[in-house]
């Protein structure tokens, strides 16, 4: 049986210990914000060998910063950036970097993917915007196997950004919400597939829910028995769009 661990990502807990309120004391300990990003990917990486020593061979980085930064970007205007806009380059380069570098020189058969999560707080969100302003370099350096991203409303915007996925690595089409019960229009769905695949081959698409069922204790605002209904939909449409069993 294949073994799946889902760990916030190191970009989240960089985020986390830059907030105002953690400053101070991250600073007390970490002169630069290069020390504090080789300290968590060094600790990031001891984890995930630990973790593949117990058996995993699947590690998945849910990330919530990409997210946040895309509900921060006010849409750059023409001229000089703004010192907002020169803020979110360095944030963007910053968590690229500890991510790749935690994720760096790992077993070959150890598969590493992402989920930009935009908030799953008991059926409510936290951030929106397109991938516009992050797809570089998010999705053209960071040295995942495969992106789960959130697609289940306008909120996600439209899927031009992912032509600029590198080539070997897979998107996973979160077109299903998991925030309520109710079950989606299976051919709006395949539309919708179609529609991404105008970016990225299907050969390289995934479906999934748009993010797990339960990122806290609280869960989300659905039935256990809704839930494996969204997970059968999911199935039923991926064996409909790529004719697998």
């Amino acid at each position: 049986m294949l073994v799946k661990q889902t760990i916030p990502a190191p970009a989240q807990f960089l985020a986390e210990l830059q907030r105002p309120e953690n400053l101070k004391a991250t600073q007390a300990v970490y002169a630069t914000d290069d020390e504090l990003i080789e300290g968590i990917a060094k600790a990031y990486h001891k984890v995930i060998l630990d973790l593949y020593a117990a058996g995993c061979r699947n590690v998945q980085l849910d990330d919530c910063t990409w997210g946040m930064l895309v509900s921060r970007h006010d849409g750059a205007r023409p001229g000089d950036p703004t010192p907002e806009e020169e803020q979110l380059d360095i944030l963007k380069l910053q968590y690229v970097t500890v991510n790749n570098k935690a994720i760096a020189d790992l077993p070959a058969d150890l598969t590493v993917n992402t989920h930009i999560c935009r908030g799953n707080y008991h059926s409510t969100w936290a951030s929106a915007g397109g991938y516009e302003s992050v797809a570089e370099p998010l999705f053209t350096k960071e040295n995942v196997s495969a992106y789960f991203l959130e697609y289940d409303s306008e909120r996600a915007g439209g899927f031009e950004p992912l032509k600029k996925v590198a080539t070997d690595k897979l998107v996973v089409l979160g077109l299903i919400t998991s925030k309520d019960g109710k079950l989606e229009d299976p051919q709006a769905i395949i539309d919708r597939i179609h529609e991404a695949g105008k970016y990225v081959p299907l050969d390289r698409l995934c479906l999934s829910t748009q993010c797990g069922f339960a990122s806290t204790e609280e869960g989300n605002i659905l039935t256990e028995a809704q839930q494996w209904e969204k997970i059968a939909l999911v199935r039923k449409i991926a064996n409909s769009v790529w004719g697998e069993e």
